[in-house]
């Protein structure tokens, strides 16, 4: 890795981080709907991203169209958690994508009606992801405590990522290669990532009893399983945003977040966990 590289990192970490734990715990107005808007633009900018790499596969989508498809789920929750519109707009404003990709395709021109199903596919593909796993962390913001909750998401995801990536760098060099979507990926690294996860998860437990009191596990238990689950779906999202890459032949989603590369490359770990830390923490703390 150049020194460049390893600069950008860094800045992101220590600026990167410290930022977003202000936004969360500075501006809670209306649940957090700063936080709120942020996910909803990185859902769409995540969409086009990952339209640009369907295209790479003949699997074609405009990317107006998948900006739109992909604010709609985060959108939606949005409306719920800040502005207490009914539950009901989830589903209509998933029925509304949903309808527009099939009843749109109706009126192509016989030329490229063979692209149909092309549009189609990608379309709920960007519903789907990152936009329906990222904005569970919208729906943090119906829980009490929220600010600590979210701010404890963030921490254990991208110290997880952070040392993972570190003790990687320092000691993973002849422990490399177990997974071929990742093969710069090593063991050392994601033991350290897990285990950190863990002891985030305990460390939040014992120092914030009010947002983390579990009546069925003593403390360190509850933290123990919450931090470390979640530091596997963390593993796992970035995994699978690296084989969605290696299959469309790209190094980066994109090129917006210097030393992180696209949207994709940034919120890969923190989409496939925000369902998961939601679930868990909800089966044991709430």
């Amino acid at each position: 890795m150049n020194k460049r590289t390893l600069i950008e990192r860094l800045l992101i970490f220590f600026i990167g981080l410290p930022l977003s734990l202000a936004l969360v715990a500075f501006l809670p107005q209306k649940n957090h709907l700063a936080v709120n808007i942020l996910i909803t633009i990185f859902c769409a900018l995540g969409a086009v991203e990952l339209s640009g790499m369907l295209k790479k596969k003949g699997l074609g989508l405009r990317r107006v169209e998948a900006a739109i498809l992909g604010a709609a789920t985060p959108l939606a929750m949005t409306l719920l958690v800040s502005f207490h519109v009914d539950s009901m707009i989830i589903p209509i404003l998933l029925m509304g994508s949903a309808s527009w990709l099939l009843v749109s395709r109706i009126f192509l021109s016989e030329k490229k009606l063979d692209d149909a199903i092309v549009g189609i596919s990608a379309g709920f593909t960007v519903i789907l992801y990152p936009s329906l796993f990222f904005s569970w962390i919208i729906l943090m913001n119906r829980l009490p405590d929220s600010d600590y909750l979210i701010i404890a998401f963030l921490c254990i995801v991208m110290v997880n990522d952070s040392l993972a990536w570190a003790f990687g760098i320092i000691f993973g060099k002849n422990n490399r290669g177990i997974i071929a979507v990742s093969p710069n990926k090593s063991i050392v690294g994601f033991i350290a990532g897990l285990v950190s996860s863990a002891l985030v998860g305990i460390g939040l437990a014992l120092l914030l009893p009010n947002a983390f009191t579990s009546a069925r596990f003593p403390p360190i238990v509850s933290g123990l399983v919450l931090g470390f689950l979640t530091g596997i779906a963390a593993v796992l999202g970035d995994l699978a945003e690296s084989a969605i890459k290696r299959s469309a032949g790209v190094k980066d989603s994109g090129f917006v977040i210097p030393g992180r590369g696209g949207v994709l490359d940034s919120i890969d770990s923190l989409s496939l966990a925000a369902p998961v830390y939601y679930i868990v923490y909800r089966l044991l703390f709430v």
